[in-house]
Formats: structure tokens, C-alpha cells, sequence
């Protein structure tokens, strides 16, 4: 009981303490499983493990084959959030630098890993295989927290996490089939009979997954399943698949999970939102559980395994030759610069379905007695643990280094995307800043998406926002909805983290009827609030620019603009595009240089 609760502890702990310092799960999660398990075992007496997920087959938390059966299952789920994520018009749409990356840097590292370890470590063709393609894998949880605090163009930003999310599934497929190949010819080579066990697996995991995900989506529709058992049902039905798959075909069961992922996922399903909130949240506990355990299973004699010159230099390889050569060939023509690709190349962290399915794809085959399994699960682990430290530590340095780290964040994140938010974000999209729209009404975010706006739907009380490192640019915070007291939490919660140049919200209704009550965030004027910029909009939908000579002429200018009901002033637009927000709390503008204009909402000027 202590041993259970012990590791749920543990690893909730870990979660925590990655969030608090933004740095990835799996680094604490691996490091704690390791110092209970084998590094705890060297310094007791009887060289026991604080944690024992099994001891001399028949002893500790899963005796006998228990661990296999666990990791297999939570795999199996983790897969299945993974393939949810998988939209095939996504690949489609993201660019063909991500498109290369995903294939032809995948390519790459199966064939370069593969050959690099099979002579370094005299590995068989087929365990060797087995390794690049677990290697393949990077991720969004490893990937997300180390960019989260590094500004970048968002074009780097942008193919960084769209390889990570999509290569994710891609991958986890890789190395599932590869493991099946050599599994069903018992390690003995291509032979016809494991052809065709290989093409049974293919052939019942594709079709249980694909036949098992349209009836979840039928019987879904159908209301046939109350909304309240939603989630537990699919979650039945996911483990169901994958035992009922496993007992057809022999170890197509994860094959079957993550088709079946991948087919709900492309559903664009009203109930997907929440069947991946639920899955993303028991992920995360199915995580801390499994990669403790797995650390700790690891034995001492394993990890001396790598205690060698062989295993730095593989490492080496594959980080700083194979990641490199994936990059370039397929940035080949790209609009990338050769820094930004240098970038790229240095941050490729391995992550934790890496981890995971090299546990149980290495445990599985030592039970099977193939000759060299033992280095999989260590091996695997060292890359991950590598990858993460290393970019971890040094990706903001290297960024500064090579000239990719942004000083100045001049993005801006508009809350709200309303037809003023979409006026405003097109105006300022035209001019060459970058600008994303949030909301939780479809209809505006599509209207934004027709402007050729970046917008998505994004709820401001989740915690989803501050992980999107597309907006590391960002540096100015607008709240913009018909809602005070959204508009107020959204500037006490993501001002330090979107507004360091400024964040700023409309004033509301109250306070612009009071001349006393005019707060320091207030934004344009303090006579006009949601509904009067949206009288304005409706009455003229187009964002004006006026010639301004000098301050005298600025100020008559927003006399003229203040006494007017159809005119809000918005910006002042120096020479050099730079963009002073107008405030509410402050009309004064320090600097007007020549030629520069005052950009407001309404009439044209009639002078």
C-alpha cells in the first residue's frame, strides 16, 4: 500500500515541480523513478529498492507478467490521446517544411540511428530498426515546456511544435510495427512465417481500430451513451479494443489504439473537446505512474550497460550529425534562414511515448530471450534523458547564440474576437505585426479565420494558453470582449506572461460614466466602452489614418476625435511602424515624430 501510494505521490510531486520550474515531466518523473529504484538499491544493505515494481519474478508490486500487463494498457491509452491529436488535414495545411520533417527527417534518424547503433553497439538489423524508430519520436510535453520562455520568430516556434505533435503518433506507429515484425519472427529474421504474422497484425489492428472508432462515433451520435458515462465508456472501449485486437493478432493491439485515435481524431466530433480533456488528464497521472515505475525497474548492471565511450558517441551522432542532416534536407529551399535552421537542428528532446514503449518493447523482448534486448530500454532512456537535459539547459543560450531569440516582443494577443477585435487585428496584421485572436464563440473565430486572421478557440480560465509557445512573441495583452470581468482576468493572469510592453482592456460601462474611476489598464478612451467601439464598427468598419504634424496638432486631433461619438482614436504610427496603443489613463504621447499618424475607428477626419 505505501509502495502504491508512494509512487501516485511521487509522481504528482514531479508534475508539479516540472511546472514550477518549466521544465519537462519526464526529466523529474525519470530521475525520481531512478533514485527509488536501481540508485537506492546500491546504497541499502540488503540491496532491495525503496520502490519494487518486480523482484525475482514473482515478488514486489506486479509479480509475474503484472508490470507487462500495466505498462501495456497505459500505453495503449496514451496512444489513443496521441492519435486523437493526429488530424490529416493538419499535415496538409502546416507547410512543407513540417511535411519534410515529419517524413523525410523521420527517413533520416530511422535509417542513421539504425546503422550508427548496429556497429557501435553490434546490435541485429532488427533490434537496431527498433531503436531509431522508438527514437524518431520527440513530442509536444518535452517540447512545449523548453520553448515556452524562449521569444522566437514564429516561424521557428510554428515547426517546432507541429513536428512534435504530429510526429508523435507518427512515430509511436514506426516503432509499434517494427517491434511486431521482430517479435513475430521470434528474432530469427525475415522469414515467410513472419510475414505473414506481420500481415495479420496489420491487417486486424487497422481493422479493429477503423471498425471499433466509427461504432464509438455512432453510438456517441446517437445519444445511446448518456453524456455522463461518455468518457469512462470510451476509455472501456479503448482497452477493449486493444485486449480484443491483442487476442485476434498477437501484439496488434497498440497498432489498433492508435488507428482508432487517429479516426475519432479526424471526426471533427462536437463531443472530441472533451474526450481528449479527459484523456490528456488521465494521461497525465497514467504518466507519473509509469515512468517511476519503469525508471525503477531499471537494474544497475543495465545502466552500466552504457558506462562507455560507445554510448557518448552514439549519443553524438544521433544529436548532433543525424538531427542536423533531417533539418537541412528537409528545410532544403525553405524560407528559413541558416540560423534558424541551426536552431531547429539543436532542439529535437526525445519524449515520454519514447520512453515508455522502449520499456515495453525491451522488457518483452528480454522475456523472449533476444540476443541484445537488454540495451533497448537503457539505450532509449539515455537519449531521452540527454535530449532533455541538454536542450533544457542550453536552448535559450543557443538561441541568443545564433541570432533566433527575439529582444523585442512586439506580437499581440487580442482577447476577444469580436468584429472590432477582427478591425483592429486586420489593421495590424497589414502592418506587419503579428497578431492572434482568442475566443470561445466559433462564429468569431471563423469570421477571423476568413480575414486570414490567426485566431483559435481558447477558454482564458485554462491553463492551455500559457503553453502555446506560438505566442513566445507576444508582448502586448488587449482584452477586447463585451465582458469586464473577463476582460479583468484576462489582464491579471497572462499580463506577466503576454504583456510585458503593455497590457491594456476596455473600460467598462461604469467606469466610463465615472471621470474619477479611469484605471491605469483603461484602453483608447475613457468615453467609449464595448458597445459604443461596436456602434462605431458597425456604423464604419474601417480602421482610419491621419496625418499628424506635431504634438499641438495631435492633441487638437483628439479633441476633435473625443467630441465626435463616431471617432475613437486607437494608435499613433511613428515612421518606423511602431505602434503607440492610445490609453484611456493617459491621452499624452510623448513623441510625435514628422509624418506620423494618428490611427482611430470611425468617420474620416473632415479637414
Amino acid at each position: 500500500m505505501l509502495e502504491l501510494a508512494g509512487i501516485i505521490i511521487l509522481g504528482i510531486l514531479a508534475q508539479w515541480v516540472a511546472w514550477k520550474l518549466k521544465i519537462p515531466a519526464i526529466l523529474p518523473l525519470i530521475l525520481i523513478g531512478l533514485l527509488v529504484g536501481p540508485i537506492a538499491a546500491e546504497f541499502l544493505n540488503d540491496g532491495t529498492k525503496w520502490i519494487e515494481p518486480i523482484w525475482n519474478g514473482e515478488k514486489g508490486l506486479f509479480p509475474g507478467d503484472g508490470l507487462y500487463y500495466f505498462v501495456s494498457l497505459a500505453i495503449s491509452i496514451i496512444l489513443f490521446e496521441g492519435g486523437l491529436t493526429l488530424k490529416m488535414g493538419e499535415i496538409k495545411n502546416v507547410g512543407p517544411v513540417i511535411t519534410k520533417l515529419i517524413t523525410l527527417g523521420s527517413i533520416v534518424t530511422f535509417f542513421g540511428a539504425a546503422v550508427a547503433v548496429h556497429y557501435l553497439f553490434e546490435l541485429d538489423w532488427e533490434l537496431a530498426f527498433l531503436f531509431s524508430g522508438l527514437i524518431i519520436v520527440t513530442g509536444p510535453t518535452v517540447i512545449t515546456p523548453i520553448l515556452r520562455n524562449i521569444p522566437l520568430k514564429k516561424d521557428v516556434s510554428t515547426v517546432l511544435k507541429w513536428e512534435g505533435i504530429l510526429i508523435d503518433p507518427i512515430g509511436a506507429l514506426v516503432a509499434v510495427l517494427v517491434f511486431e515484425f521482430i517479435f513475430v519472427g521470434g528474432g530469427g529474421g525475415f522469414t515467410k512465417t513472419a510475414l505473414i504474422e506481420f500481415g495479420k497484425i496489420i491487417l486486424f489492428g487497422s481493422t479493429f481500430g477503423f471498425t471499433f472508432a466509427h461504432a464509438l462515433d455512432f453510438l456517441i451520435n446517437k445519444k445511446w451513451i448518456p453524456h455522463y458515462l461518455m468518457n469512462v465508456f470510451a476509455l472501456a472501449a479503448v482497452l477493449g479494443v486493444f485486449v480484443l485486437s491483442d487476442n485476434f493478432a498477437h501484439e496488434s493491439g497498440l497498432l489498433s489504439v492508435v488507428i482508432m485515435g487517429m479516426v475519432l481524431g479526424n471526426k471533427n466530433a462536437p463531443y472530441l473537446k472533451e474526450l481528449l480533456y479527459f484523456k490528456e488528464s488521465l494521461s497525465v497521472l497514467l504518466i507519473s505512474v509509469l515512468f517511476i515505475l519503469l525508471s525503477a525497474n531499471i537494474d544497475m548492471d543495465n545502466l552500466l550497460l552504457l558506462a562507455n565511450w560507445k554510448t557518448a558517441a552514439l549519443f553524438s551522432i544521433v544529436v548532433f550529425v543525424i538531427r542536423p542532416i533531417g533539418v537541412f534536407l528537409s528545410t532544403y529551399k525553405s524560407s528559413l534562414t541558416l540560423n534558424e535552421k541551426l536552431f531547429i537542428s539543436w532542439v529535437g528532446p526525445r519524449g515520454i511515448v519514447a520512453a515508455g514503449i522502449a520499456s515495453l518493447f525491451g522488457s518483452k523482448l528480454m522475456a523472449e530471450d533476444v540476443v541484445g534486448a537488454d540495451y533497448i530500454t537503457p539505450l532509449v532512456f539515455m537519449i531521452v534523458l540527454g535530449t532533455v537535459l541538454l536542450n533544457a539547459t542550453t536552448a535559450r543560450l543557443f538561441a541568443k547564440m545564433v541570432g533566433v531569440f527575439l529582444m523585442n516582443s512586439n506580437g499581440i494577443l487580442i482577447v476577444g474576437a469580436s468584429k472590432v477585435s477582427r478591425l483592429l487585428g486586420h489593421y495590424l496584421e497589414t502592418n506587419g505585426r503579428h497578431v492572434v485572436l482568442i475566443d470561445s464563440n466559433q462564429n468569431n473565430i471563423k469570421k477571423a479565420h476568413e480575414l486570414g486572421l490567426e485566431a483559435f478557440d481558447a477558454n482564458i480560465y485554462s491553463d492551455k494558453l500559457t503553453d502555446n509557445i506560438e505566442l513566445n512573441d507576444v508582448g502586448y495583452l488587449m482584452a477586447l470582449t463585451g465582458n469586464t470581468e473577463i476582460n479583468k482576468y484576462a489582464i491579471n493572469k497572462f499580463s506577466k506572461q503576454f504583456g510585458e510592453n503593455g497590457s491594456f482592456r476596455l473600460v467598462s460601462t461604469e467606469e466610463m460614466l465615472d471621470e474619477n474611476n479611469n484605471p491605469h489598464e483603461g484602453l483608447f478612451s475613457h468615453t467609449d466602452d464595448f458597445n459604443s467601439l461596436t456602434e462605431v464598427a458597425n456604423n464604419y468598419p474601417s480602421v482610419q489614418e491621419v496625418e499628424v504634424n506635431d504634438k499641438e496638432h495631435y492633441q487638437r486631433l483628439i479633441e476633435i476625435a473625443n467630441s465626435n461619438k463616431d471617432m475613437i482614436p486607437l494608435f499613433v504610427k511613428n515612421n518606423n511602424d511602431e505602434f503607440i496603443i492610445i490609453s484611456s489613463y493617459n491621452l499624452e504621447i510623448e513623441t510625435i515624430q514628422e509624418n506620423s499618424k494618428l490611427v482611430y475607428l470611425g468617420k474620416p477626419f473632415d479637414i
